[in-house]
């Protein structure tokens, strides 16, 4: 078994994720502060995954190109800190809109080339992936809980420092980060048009991509939703964490269920529980017990399907296409999918109400089930 740097590549999605736990729950509530709109929100919101469109594919090629992924990581940490100190020096929407944009072009380049770095150093033990990438959700549930109990005390301008010094923390541990070298495989002889264009490979991408589509509006609304019905912020930093938490328990889980079920049907099984989700979120709000079980079932429509979702990835672009290829699925799924879902449900809140968004929401779900029965390969794993 290779030596795995198993602490220095947690450690760096601690950070990264606690960073996703303070920020996405929240910074909805402070943009609400500043008086913006649900479109303004909405739009603002889906920038964060509107730059994955482009983004991660530069990074990718770049990487993959020199070779040098763990040096773009770093540069992209501090590019990324840099840019986020943007948003002390105003709060008006032409502004907002700049700053989010130049922080997430940068950040939105990390998570892919960390996904290559680490499936590389775990080499055959990509079963072991579950247990590095449970240290993010571990960073997001202490941020998560801590954060809403501390708005709940402190006005939401404080946010802004909270998450400061998070983004410090995803640029040392950056730094700490060893490189490994590409290892040239048969798969990379292919090119990633040759790649994407095979039958499963799109199936795959377009079901990724209804997948992110469907969680845009609990991405973007998800805490406003919860606080005009009445639950204070400490109880909406809990379900957030009570979903991460069965994250955490279905990544130690994941080696046992791809030794007894495919890929494909761990795929399908997700989609059938998202749509299931966003059909409790919308309707059954006022039940907290009901939302309770609806946040239990992140545990599959992120958990499962992101940890199948890198393995198929790694199936399927290897050598010097493994980059490329993550960029390629973070560019559909978060970039393309997850943009679209967050604008589209700041048209429909104010338009057709929170039910409908998320009824929306359960039909690309879904739609993603459909494709992925029928199109996908049991095999492609």
């Amino acid at each position: 078994m290779p030596l795995i740097p198993y602490w220095r590549l947690s450690g760096f999605y601690f950070f990264y994720f606690a960073f996703i736990g303070a920020f996405s729950p929240y910074w909805s509530l402070y943009l609400q502060s500043l008086s913006f709109d649900a479109l303004q929100i909405g739009v603002l919101m889906s920038l964060l995954l509107f730059t994955r469109i482009f983004s991660p594919v530069l990074w990718g090629w770049l990487a993959d190109h020199t070779g040098k992924r763990a040096r773009i990581v770093q540069i992209a940490a501090v590019s990324g800190l840099l840019s986020y100190c943007g948003f002390f020096l105003g709060d008006s929407f032409p502004w907002i809109f700049f700053v989010m944009t130049l922080m997430s072009f940068f950040w939105s380049a990390s998570l892919p080339l960390m996904e290559t770095i680490t499936l590389s150093h775990l080499g055959d033990f990509t079963h072991k992936y579950g247990r590095i990438r449970s240290w993010g959700s571990v960073g997001f549930v202490l941020a998560v809980v801590g954060v809403g109990y501390l708005l709940e005390i402190i006005e939401i301008m404080g946010l802004l420092w909270v998450v400061l010094g998070l983004k410090w923390g995803i640029v040392v541990f950056s730094y700490h980060i060893p490189e490994k070298d590409i290892i040239p495989h048969a798969v990379g002889l292919h090119s990633v048009r040759q790649i994407c264009l095979r039958p499963e490979v799109m199936a795959f991408l377009f079901s990724s991509l209804l997948m992110l589509f469907a969680h845009g509006a609990y991405y973007t609304f998800f805490s406003i939703y919860l606080v005009e019905h009445d639950y204070d912020k400490g109880f909406v930093g809990w379900l957030w964490a009570i979903g991460v938490m069965c994250e955490i328990g279905i990544f130690f889980l994941m080696p046992w269920l791809m030794r007894c079920f495919s890929l494909k049907h761990i795929l399908m099984f997700s989609f059938l529980c998202a749509t299931l989700r966003f059909v409790l979120i919308g309707q059954c709000i006022e039940w907290p017990v009901v939302i309770v079980f609806a946040q239990i079932l992140h545990a599959a429509t992120y958990g499962a399907h992101h940890v199948s979702a890198m393995m198929v990835i790694h199936h399927f672009f290897r050598g010097r296409h493994q980059a490329t290829g993550q960029a390629i699925y973070t560019c559909m799924a978060y970039g393309i999918g997850g943009a679209l879902g967050a604008v589209s449900s700041g048209y429909t809140w104010d338009w057709l109400g929170p039910g409908a968004t998320f009824l929306i929401s359960a039909s690309a779900a879904l739609a993603g089930l459909v494709l992925t029965a029928l199109k996908m390969k049991s095999s492609d794993q």
